[in-house]
């Protein structure tokens, strides 16, 4: 019986277990997964490194910084706007601070290109470990980000993950160098004070370059809490932080055991310096207004611009000494009722500035005449005490100071310096505006009679020059005034003429000097230019000027004033202050003694000065211009002339014409004028020679004008013979 064939048994599939089912599937899902967490975040660091491109990489250099304001020569004076920070290169910076700052902020600094991954996993642990945030992974780059753009300074992931990329773009641009450099400048270090320059000068008083060792990790140490770690606020915080800094350098092997040690026990003595450096007073507030007029808001707020006054350091400081010094002497004189500044010194706190001292003050401003540009400017006598500036912002009655644009304008009017004016009371109606009670008296009670115009303002008679204003009409007057700087009156009355007219000494200075400048008012200035971080110049203030007289009147008027201080009430300056220097001006005395002016000129810069009390009151019997304000006016020129603001040659003069007047009618005189005795010899500029002859007297013509000869037109033998004779 045959068999069967057996039949081939088909091979069975292995089935797994339902361990290793699981196993694949997690296999699966943990590729799957590593697969999608690798593209998550290919596309997270491809969206965040193209929003990390949006930022501007030239602003990690641009940072606010005070601007510096300069004299005429760059002598810095002060500093001002923008934050108080002083931009120094890395090679200026001590190399104990770099290597206290890399230890105590990111030590593996030199190891990463931007983001530290060692020091992001020991901080993901650190912080899952106390299941909060103790340690962050901020490198030094990341932090300079962050402070260099205001919209990545919140505490979000998404501002964290476009700061970490965007330093990365930082250490691809810039060296390992630049970027500490960018640090230090740009890092808070307290309360108003940033980068390592200022925080070195305000903790210590010295430069940065000049850190010790522990003064270095005292500084590096408060970075992460510099308020709560201030050594002006918490010193043995920042001891503590100190030594916490000095331990790490010791860990990281950037100093030695010995120099922990020696830096732990040395003595850090706090040198301070103000916070916010001096604002050089009035002058400098002076600048900082006129700089909000001439920039725009966000360069102010930039600051680092170099700004060039027209000031004269020298000439500064010895204004405001000779302030100081004159009125100091005023207030020991027997007699003086009023608080002393020194006294007043004594109970002030310094908690705030108040809004007038009691005691006495003074003003005063010097311009150079060839350019308008300000030598000098004193607003007060301490700029701690009150920021009222006196020199630019006052406005006091000008007393007799405005007595020489009456005469200007009495001269333009067709009045000669010879020509006679009656010193007598003023009668009722006589003065146009005036009312018919009124008749002001002159200081010393006297009347002289008839008297010449140049004898009027030098003895500053105050009948002659309510006459003379008169005659020249006070619309003539007012426009004289106007033109040469003064604010226009609120009321027009011939009160005026003699000096009820509001100014300050920055108006004052500005208006006298039309006499040496030949007419000619150039519009007074403080900034000369302002220069940016890139070495350009923004702004130039350009020398404007305008006719206010004409060159005639200013000459007769400039040889008028001279006399004012060779003989007439400013004759002191001569005789008991020294001053030799050839120039004119004019005092001032309100009434009551309340204010005291003096202004005055040489060939190259004109001051103007006044004393008094903030609130009006006789500041000492007697207490005229001539003794109170002139003084000043003596130191301060007398300096200006030992640094060289002196006539070196003589300003070419007018052509003259020698003529024969009337001393009444101001006209060509007749015979009739000599025999009634009016006749006088005069030489006048061409324009200014009268064209008709006197009517006031009968007679024939006296001989024609005859041309002065100027030095250097030679003359004929029978003009020498004849000039003998003459």
């Amino acid at each position: 019986m045959k068999k069967k064939p057996t039949e081939e048994r088909k091979p069975t599939k292995p089935t797994l277990s339902r361990w290793q089912s699981f196993k694949r599937l997690g296999v699966i899902f943990l590729m799957g997964g590593s697969l999608l967490c690798t593209l998550t975040a290919a596309v997270v660091i491809g969206v965040y490194s193209h929003l990390a491109k949006a930022y501007d990489l030239t602003k990690l250099g641009d940072m606010p910084e005070r601007t510096i304001v300069m004299d005429y020569k760059g002598e810095v004076l002060g500093r001002m706007h923008g934050e108080n920070r002083i931009i120094v290169p890395l090679s200026e910076v001590s190399p104990w601070f770099v290597k206290a700052l890399l230890a105590r902020e990111d030590s593996r600094f030199y190891d990463h290109g931007g983001i530290d991954y060692k020091g992001v996993a020991r901080a993901m642990v650190r912080n899952l470990k106390d299941m909060r945030v103790v340690q962050g992974a901020s490198t030094l780059t990341m932090q300079l980000a962050r402070n260099s753009y205001p919209d990545l300074d919140d505490r979000s992931i998404h501002r964290k993950l476009v700061e970490m990329m965007l330093a990365r773009r930082i250490e691809k641009a810039c060296t390992k160098d630049q970027i500490i450099e960018h640090y230090v400048n740009r890092i808070f270090y307290g309360p108003g004070i940033y980068g390592v320059q200022r925080a070195s000068q305000v903790y210590f008083g010295k430069h940065a370059s000049q850190l010790s060792l522990s003064e270095a990790a005292m500084i590096a140490g408060i970075i992460r809490s510099p308020v709560r770690f201030s050594p002006f606020r918490n010193y043995e915080g920042a001891l503590k932080e100190r030594d916490t800094v000095l331990k790490r350098m010791l860990e990281t092997k950037v100093i030695t055991p010995e120099e922990e040690i020696a830096a732990k026990y040395a003595d850090i003595a706090l040198h301070a310096q103000p916070v916010f450096q001096s604002q050089g007073g009035y002058a400098l507030d002076t600048v900082r207004r006129d700089l909000d007029l001439i920039l725009e808001q966000q360069e102010i707020e930039d600051g680092g611009l170099q700004v060039f006054t027209t000031l004269n350091k020298s000439l500064q400081d010895a204004a405001e000494a000779a302030v100081e010094k004159r009125l100091t002497a005023v207030e020991k004189q027997h007699g003086y009722a009023h608080p002393k500044k020194a006294d007043f010194d004594k109970t002030w706190d310094g908690s705030q500035e108040i809004a007038s001292t009691p005691y006495l003050q003074a003003a005063l401003m010097m311009q150079d005449n060839a350019t308008g540009g300000i030598l000098a400017l004193v607003g007060g006598r301490d700029y701690r005490h009150s920021k009222y500036n006196r020199a630019t912002q006052g406005e006091r009655q000008i007393g007799s100071t405005v007595k020489p644009f009456v005469y200007a304008a009495g001269i333009a009017s067709g009045f000669m310096p010879g020509t006679l004016i009656n010193d007598a009371p003023i009668q009722p109606g006589e003065i146009d505006g005036a009312d018919p009670g009124w008749s002001p008296q002159n200081s010393d009670g006297k009347f002289l009679g008839p008297t010449t115009l140049t004898d009027g303002i030098v003895k500053s008679r105050n009948t002659m020059t309510l006459r003379l204003g008169n005659y020249a009409g006070i619309d003539r007057v007012i426009d004289l005034l106007t033109n040469a700087g003064f604010s226009k009156p609120a009321e027009r009355t011939p009160q005026i003429f003699i000096g009820n007219i509001g100014g300050n000494p920055r108006q004052l200075t500005s208006a006298i000097s039309i006499f040496p400048n030949q007419g000619l008012r150039r519009r007074p200035f403080l900034i000369d230019r302002i220069v940016d971080k890139a070495g350009n110049i923004i702004y130039q203030t350009p020398v404007l000027e305008s006719e206010v007289i004409t060159p005639s009147v200013a000459f007769l008027m400039r040889n008028i004033l001279a006399q004012v201080l060779d003989r007439g009430t400013a004759a002191s300056l001569r005789n008991e202050y020294g001053f030799k220097e050839p120039g004119g001006g004019k005092t001032g005395t309100t009434n009551d003694y309340k204010d005291a002016w003096f202004a005055g000129f040489t060939d190259r810069v004109s001051c103007g000065i006044w004393v008094g009390l903030d609130k009006p009151a006789t500041i000492v019997e007697g207490g005229y211009g001539g003794t109170l304000a002139l003084p000043i006016w003596a130191d301060v020129m007398k300096k200006a002339v030992a640094l060289g603001y002196k006539t070196e040659v003589p300003k070419v003069t007018l052509p003259l014409s020698r003529v024969t007047l009337c001393r009444v009618s101001s006209q060509l005189a007749t015979d009739g004028c000599s025999q009634a005795g009016t006749a006088y010899e005069d030489a006048l500029p061409y324009d200014l020679v009268p064209k008709n002859f006197c009517a006031e007297h009968q007679g024939y013509a006296a001989p024609p004008p005859r041309q002065m000869h100027q030095p250097g037109q030679g003359r004929g033998l029978f003009d020498r013979i004849r000039g003998w004779f003459r």
